[in-house]
C-alpha cells in the first residue's frame, strides 16, 4: 500500500520595520507568488513554478504516494502578517491537516521568517500546532528559505528543516524534491537523526547573501561536501536581517545519524560562516553617484548597467514605491534608461484612462511615507498599457504566473517606467516586456530587488551596480532601530553590538 502523504505551505518572510502589513487580500493574491488554493486545486497552483511544494509533487508521485493537499498559500514580503490573516490561515491548514489523518508523513512548504502580530515565531508556532495535531510519531518535513531566521522551536518541532541553497533562489523546487527524498528515508521506520542547531553572532546584509559569490559559495559548496550517510541533511541559512526579535540571524541546522555526526557537522559549517565575516561587505552607491557611474559605463557598453535599488526591495518588505533612483536618473540627464516595478495604482488608472500615446500629469510614488523620499511630480507620456497579467518565465519566478493589476510605460525625459498595482520584486525580465520595454535595449535598467534579480538579469548585464537610495530595508541592518535582538549579536559583519 503506497504511503499516504499530507502537504501544505503557508510562506510569508516579515520585515518588522516594513511600512504595510500581509492581511487576507495579500494571501489571496499571492503577489508574485501563486494565488492561496485549497486541496486539489494546488496541484494546477504549483505545477511546474519554483516553489518548494512543486519540488515535492514532482518527487512524491515518482515514488508512487498517495498525496492528500490541505491548503497552500504565500503572499509579498512585508511587515507583521495580521493576527487575523495569521489566525484563519495557521487554523484552516491544521485543521485539513488533521481530517486527512491518518497519514504516514508531512511535508510543509514554509518560508522561516514569518512573523505575525502576536506570534515572532511564525512558522514555529505552525510548526508547533502541526505536530500537536498528528502526533510524535509521524515523520514532520519542511523546506525553508535560507533566509528564514530558523528558532529552537522550529528546530525541536520538526524532523527535518531543508533550506534552499541558492539565492536568487533558483532552487526553491529543488528543495522541495530534497525534503521528499529526506522525508522518503523516515516513511515506515521509528528511525530518526540527531538534531545539531547554531546560531551565528551577526546579521548578514542580504545584498551580500548571493551564492554565486564569496564566501557564500565556497560555503554552500562545503556544507554539500559533508553531506552523506553520517549527515543524511545540512543547511546554512543567512537569516533574514529585519525582524526585530530574539532569534533573528543566520543559522546552521545539522542532521547525523549520531549527535557527534551532526555537532560536527554544524561546528564546521560555523565555524566557516564566523571566520568569514569580513567577506559579507560591498560597494554601495549613493543615488546620484550610481547613476553617473552607470551612465558612465554604458557610454562604452553593448549591454545594460543594471542598478539595485536595494533598499526598497519589495522581496524585503519594501512597498515598490520609492521615488529616489528615478530621480536621479532624472537630475542626471540620464538616456535610455527604465526603472521598475513603482507600484502607484492611481496613476496607473490615470493611465488606463487617458490611454496609449496621452499625457498626464500625475505625483508619481512615495505613497509609502519613508522618510528621506518624495514623489516625482511631471508630465509623463503613456507608452503602452497592460493589465498587469503575465507569465515570469525567468529561473527566479520559475513560471510563475504574475498579476501586477493594471500597468503602465509612462516616459518622462529619458526614462521609461514600469507602474503597477501590485507589488512583485523586479527579478524577471517578462515584468518589463509586460508593457513593451525590451530590457535587452536600454542603457541603464533600475530594479527594485537586492539580489534575485541578478538570475535573470546577469546574463544580460555589462555589470550590476547596488545603490542606497531612501527605502525601508537598509543595505546596512545596523541602521535599523533594533530593540528586541538577543543580546551579544552584532547588528552587521564587525558591526555594533546589541545590548
Amino acid at each position: 500500500m503506497s504511503p499516504r502523504i499530507a502537504f501544505g505551505g503557508f510562506l510569508h518572510e516579515t520585515n518588522t520595520f516594513a511600512p504595510s502589513k500581509a492581511g487576507m487580500d495579500a494571501f489571496i493574491q499571492g503577489g508574485g507568488w501563486p494565488a492561496l488554493s485549497r486541496a486539489q486545486d494546488i496541484f494546477a497552483s504549483v505545477h511546474k513554478v519554483n516553489v518548494g511544494a512543486s519540488g515535492f509533487i514532482q518527487h512524491a508521485n515518482a515514488a508512487g504516494w498517495t498525496l492528500v493537499p490541505t491548503l497552500w498559500c504565500a503572499a509579498s514580503p512585508s511587515a507583521h502578517v495580521t493576527a487575523e490573516a495569521f489566525e484563519a490561515l495557521a487554523d484552516e491548514l491544521v485543521t485539513r491537516i488533521a481530517a486527512s489523518l491518518p497519514v504516514d508523513g508531512v511535508y510543509l512548504d514554509l518560508h522561516g521568517a514569518m512573523v505575525s502580530e502576536a506570534f515572532d515565531d511564525g512558522e514555529g508556532e505552525v510548526l508547533r500546532r502541526v505536530r500537536a495535531a498528528i502526533g510524535p510519531d509521524i515523520p514532520l518535513v519542511a523546506s525553508l528559505d535560507l533566509h528564514g531566521n530558523v528558532t529552537p522551536l522550529m528546530v525541536e518541532s520538526a524532523d527535518a528543516l531543508v533550506a534552499y541553497r541558492t539565492y536568487p533562489h533558483i532552487d526553491m523546487a529543488e528543495t522541495g524534491r530534497r525534503a521528499g527524498v529526506y522525508l522518503e528515508t523516515l516513511l515506515g521506520t521509528q528511525k530518526r537523526h540527531a538534531k545539531a542547531f547554531r546560531q551565528v553572532p551577526y546579521l548578514i546584509p542580504i545584498a551580500w547573501q548571493a551564492t554565486a559569490m564569496e564566501p557564500c559559495k565556497t560555503i554552500y559548496a562545503e556544507l554539500a561536501a559533508l553531506e552523506g550517510e553520517s549527515v543524511p541533511t545540512l543547511s546554512f541559512l543567512p537569516g533574514f536581517p529585519a525582524a526585530d526579535f530574539p532569534d533573528c540571524g543566520p543559522s546552521i541546522v545539522a542532521y547525523g545519524a549520531t549527535q557527534a555526526d551532526a555537532d560536527r557537522a554544524a561546528d564546521l559549517v560555523a565555524a566557516r560562516v564566523l571566520g568569514s565575516e569580513s567577506a559579507f561587505n560591498g560597494r554601495v552607491f549613493q543615488p546620484d553617484e550610481g547613476v553617473r557611474e552607470a551612465m558612465r559605463l554604458a557610454a562604452g557598453a553593448t549591454r545594460p548597467v543594471v542598478i539595485s535599488d536595494t533598499q526598497d526591495n519589495p522581496g524585503a518588505g519594501g512597498d515598490s514605491d520609492t521615488m529616489g533612483m528615478a530621480h536621479a536618473l532624472l537630475r542626471n540627464g540620464a538616456q535610455r534608461a527604465a526603472i521598475g516595478v513603482i507600484v502607484d495604482p492611481a496613476a496607473a488608472q490615470v493611465a488606463h484612462a487617458a490611454g496609449v500615446g496621452a499625457t498626464i500629469s500625475v505625483s508619481l510614488g512615495a505613497k509609502s511615507g519613508v522618510q528621506g523620499d518624495a514623489p516625482l511630480d511631471g508630465e509623463f507620456v503613456v507608452e503602452q498599457l497592460s493589465d498587469g497579467r503575465f507569465i515570469a518565465p525567468g529561473p527566479f519566478y520559475g513560471g510563475s504566473r504574475i498579476n501586477l493589476g493594471p500597468s503602465a510605460a509612462l516616459r518622462i525625459g529619458g526614462v521609461r517606467i514600469v507602474v503597477g498595482s501590485r507589488k512583485a520584486q523586479m527579478a524577471d525580465q517578462a515584468m518589463y516586456r509586460q508593457v513593451g520595454i525590451e530590457p535587452t535595449e536600454q542603457a541603464i535598467l533600475v530594479n527594485k530587488s537586492s539580489v534575485h534579480f541578478r538570475a535573470d538579469f546577469e546574463p544580460i548585464a555589462e555589470t550590476i551596480l547596488v545603490c542606497a537610495a531612501p527605502g525601508p530595508m537598509p543595505v546596512d541592518p545596523s541602521a535599523l532601530p533594533w530593540k528586541r535582538l538577543r543580546p551579544g549579536i552584532r547588528t552587521a559583519p564587525h558591526g555594533p553590538v546589541f545590548g
